[in-house]
């Protein structure tokens, strides 16, 4: 059995190895898993998705909370349902109150007895008595781990709306956010291969042609030509 440690942050900006430590400190054997996800769909979560596929039953996860498993409280609890069903131990360091092993005791606490007091009716009633009591547990559980994957969302959809009231706050104040429009980046490194192109390209006067002046710039194929036109634009 293997215990593995998933650690996920949103930006490149955010600190990855606090989760390491919470979670090497708890499972000092687990393979720590690194990821650090943007949010982008075109990217996705290529590490957790290797791991979801290598998985095997009787491995367990290690998540330092609920929200690096899934920020989405319909998306994480249908992962936590594949991944019971598929013999997998899932811990949460800060909900261990949703951790597999505790939502399997709940089910294990079942009454699953039949009665027999010698009377069909009471038979029938008792055993219906006990039939809701085991669907009302294993309803309680599942409801703690929605509760937990929907306060995670919770909290994120909130940092985004304070986010956008905070830009629109800005905004209002008179500040700039972000690039001006029409206004274009300058970056040092694009002005050099731009003195290159004009005193080494055939079109702006010099000897090489395109694929000389590439190899002697060192840009990419496309950048100097964007380059080149960008030339164009300010010489016409």
């Amino acid at each position: 059995m293997q215990i593995y440690g998933y650690c996920r942050i949103s930006t490149p900006r955010q600190n990855i190895e606090r989760q390491v430590r919470n979670i090497a400190a708890a499972y000092p054997t687990a393979h720590i898993v690194r990821e650090v996800y943007t949010g982008t769909a075109c990217q996705g979560r290529r590490e957790l998705d290797k791991l979801l596929h290598c998985v095997q039953p009787g491995d367990t996860i290690v998540f330092d909370s609920v929200s690096r498993m899934s920020r989405s409280a319909d998306e994480g609890c249908a992962l936590y349902e594949e991944l019971y069903g598929r013999g997998v131990t899932l811990c949460f360091l800060k909900e261990p109150h949703i951790n597999t092993d505790t939502y399997k005791q709940a089910l294990q606490r079942q009454v699953s007895a039949a009665p027999s007091t010698g009377s069909a009716a009471t038979d029938r009633f008792v055993s219906g008595v006990m039939e809701a009591l085991n669907r009302y547990t294993a309803d309680l559980a599942a409801e703690q781990i929605r509760l937990a994957f929907a306060q995670a969302q919770k909290e994120v959809d909130d940092l985004h709306q304070r986010t956008r009231e905070g830009i629109m706050t800005a905004r209002l104040n008179g500040k700039q956010i972000g690039q001006q429009p029409g206004r274009r980046l300058h970056i040092k490194k694009a002005d050099t291969a731009k003195a290159l192109i004009r005193k080494h390209s055939r079109d702006f006067g010099g000897t090489l042609s395109d694929a000389d002046c590439i190899k002697l710039i060192g840009i990419a194929r496309n950048t100097y030509y964007k380059y080149k036109r960008e030339l164009r634009d300010i010489m016409t």
